[in-house]
């Protein structure tokens, strides 16, 4: 992605800490086993400090490390104590991406002037954004240093497919990178379940329907997954999916099952 060498599956944040000693027993698993990406934020209660905690004796130079900073914080001072919180907790001295968290009311060119400070410092090697849509990303570019956003996050799984329609293509113009969270969650948090043509598609690779989800969402290798470590077994499934191929066959029977989009439709969050 934009000359970073990135596991299409990363590891997500959000939501960590039920089971803290199998969550970062899961991230260091993962980091150890071919995936480099992890993503986080601030407004995420104890998921940076856990990601620490996975992330013991990994060598820190193998990890694109994310975190997002709230809207309410996209000034250039507060960005920067935002960003020296989020530093602390994860006990690193930079980050690999720093995402504006979604637009909220922040003013878009103060926000990039204090990521591109933070950038020249060496704080964060590249800035993004979160729940941006095209008209958002229009914005962004119309100020200074708009043009150096890395990558956009945004939620993209097989029920959320709105991005298709125009936000991907028009990424994939302006060389911005795609990060989709939330892989295996539609909007409201609701847990998806597989149909039958997901567990048939599973059975005749020998795996599980979750692994077929990932697989589909990789299936273009231009974008990052990124599903929450909850335990080692579910981060070694995710790992395997990363070699699994679906046939033309079964990717059309994944569009008839869950149709892509043939209109503009709002941007989904979580």
């Amino acid at each position: 992605m934009n000359g970073e060498r990135l596991s299409q599956i990363g590891i997500g944040g959000a939501d960590l800490g039920r089971r803290p000693f199998k969550e970062a027993e899961a991230i260091h698993y993962g980091l150890e086993h071919g995936i480099n990406v992890v993503d986080t934020a601030e407004s995420y209660p104890g998921s940076e400090e856990l990601i620490k905690w996975g992330m013991t004796d990994i060598d820190r130079q193998r990890v694109f490390l994310i975190s997002k900073v709230l809207p309410s914080h996209a000034t250039p001072d507060q960005e920067r104590r935002s960003l020296e919180g989020s530093l602390k907790r994860l006990g690193v001295d930079y980050l690999d991406l720093y995402l504006l968290h979604w637009r909220g009311g922040a003013n878009l060119a103060q926000a990039v002037a204090g990521l591109e400070q933070l950038k020249q410092e060496g704080l964060i090697r590249h800035w993004g954004v979160s729940n941006f849509d095209v008209k958002d990303m229009e914005d962004l570019l119309k100020v200074p240093h708009g043009d150096q956003c890395f990558a956009n996050e945004d939620l993209y799984n097989l029920t959320s497919r709105g991005v298709e329609f125009d936000l991907l293509p028009w990424q994939a113009k302006h060389q911005v990178g795609f990060l989709g969270y939330s892989p295996f969650h539609a909007v409201g948090w609701n847990y998806l379940h597989p149909t039958k043509v997901l567990r048939d598609i599973a059975t005749a690779h020998n795996t599980d329907p979750y692994p077929v989800m990932l697989a589909w969402i990789t299936r273009n290798n231009n974008l990052v997954t990124l599903p929450k470590a909850a335990t080692v077994d579910h981060v070694k499934a995710n790992i395997a999916a990363m070699d699994l191929k679906l046939t033309e066959e079964e990717l059309a029977m994944i569009d008839r099952e869950y149709p892509a989009p043939t209109k503009k439709v709002p941007l989904e969050k979580i």
